[in-house]
């Protein structure tokens, strides 16, 4: 208590950076739990995932599918689903999810770069 009370703002500071250790420390904790769940590898593609879910779920760089797909990266905080993406680009859903299995095949196909490991 006595350093509290000699030293409000550092001790204050400490407390922000534990808490803020702990809340990111927990969120990897999380995501290493939900992607390391066999039923979370390779799934089927299906029109309620986002691009990103789909490269995670694959192991791709989401750059390289959203560039291997020829979709623009999304605008930061609003993700659109794979139904959202076919609609606005004006095509069926099972074409959309058709260019994105081949993007996949041929991202996966490439030869990687030395040192990298492969999916």
């Amino acid at each position: 208590m006595t350093l509290w009370r000699r030293h409000p703002l550092l001790a204050s500071l400490f407390a922000l950076a534990l808490l803020l250790t702990l809340f990111f420390a927990g969120r990897f904790t999380a995501q290493v739990i939900y992607w390391s769940d066999p039923a979370r590898q390779e799934q089927d593609v299906e029109g309620w995932m986002t691009l990103r879910y789909v490269a995670r779920s694959w192991q791709i760089a989401p750059r390289d599918l959203y560039a291997a797909a020829g979709l623009p990266a999304p605008v930061r905080g609003r993700p659109m689903t794979l139904e959202q993406l076919a609609e606005d680009r004006g095509i069926p859903l099972p074409a959309l999810i058709a260019e994105i299995e081949a993007s996949i095949a041929r991202l996966r196909a490439a030869p990687q770069p030395e040192g990298t490991p492969a999916p």
